[in-house]
């Protein structure tokens, strides 16, 4: 199954995976049925979840019923019980929106449609197409932003926040996150290496144009935002971490003075 999904990630379209996956990753989640794991934003029950990974497979990592990851399931956490989003009902944009947290917001959203906009340079899933370097939206429109594990793909990370924050009103916040190696100082990136090959091997993935590091926050507060770092993961027991599958990642949040 490792080798499967692997193979998969790396070889179909991501459009083309996006539209697949809604069907094909439940069927063979029948295989996994029991108890030993929740997906808090589903609520399904699984005896495991499935591995993920493009170059690494992870254990335990993907839903099968909603296809939320490690870092989906620590955010819609951390959405539900520490803020007050799902009543208040912000006025969203959501970059590059994951299958699993679309399908939520939603219906969330099904009696104020217009104030959830979703958004993607290709995906099918999303309402409008666009490159996040250059959003054509009006400054100070929305309330929220969500955009995460998208800056590492980007050519100009920071035209691409300095856009979010545009787009966000004053006082206004978001969750932009990242992949993270908390054993880098400094973020890293070369766009002189070409090689597919060589890029996943330094990177992480053949498509990714950076490494961030521990300066990640710093990166986020460059172009004017305050950014918080959250280690919410370790707000839960040993148990809570199994039974949800949670990753260490931390979450970061930005603030638009």
């Amino acid at each position: 199954m490792k080798r499967l999904i692997r193979w998969t990630l790396n070889h179909v379209p991501r459009p083309l995976l996006q539209r697949l996956a809604g069907w094909s990753v439940p069927l063979v989640g029948l295989l996994y049925r029991g108890k030993g794991r929740q997906c808090p934003v589903c609520g399904a029950e699984y005896r495991r979840f499935l591995p993920y990974g493009y170059v690494t497979s992870r254990a335990d990592a993907l839903c099968p019923h909603c296809l939320s990851l490690e870092r989906h399931r620590l955010l819609w956490l951390w959405l539900t019980r520490e803020t007050d989003f799902m009543t208040v009902r912000p006025c969203l944009l959501h970059i590059a929106p994951e299958v699993c947290l679309l399908r939520h917001l939603r219906r969330l959203y099904a009696p104020t449609p217009d104030r959830y906009v979703t958004a993607d340079l290709e995906s099918p899933l999303a309402d409008l197409h666009f490159d996040v370097q250059q959003i054509p939206l009006p400054d100070n429109s929305f309330d929220v932003v969500i955009c995460n594990h998208l800056l590492e793909h980007v050519a100009d990370d920071r035209a691409a926040l300095a856009e979010l924050r545009r787009v966000l009103r004053p006082g206004g916040w978001g969750v932009v996150l990242s992949p993270v190696d908390e054993e880098r100082a400094t973020t890293f990136e070369d766009d002189s290496i070409t090689d597919p090959e060589e890029r996943t091997r330094l990177f992480g993935q053949y498509d990714h144009r950076r490494v961030y590091g521990r300066d990640y926050a710093d990166r986020l507060r460059s172009v004017g935002f305050e950014a918080e770092e959250i280690d919410y993961a370790s707000r839960f027991t040993a148990e809570e971490r199994t039974r949800f599958a949670l990753c260490k990642d931390r979450i970061y949040i930005v603030r638009k003075p």
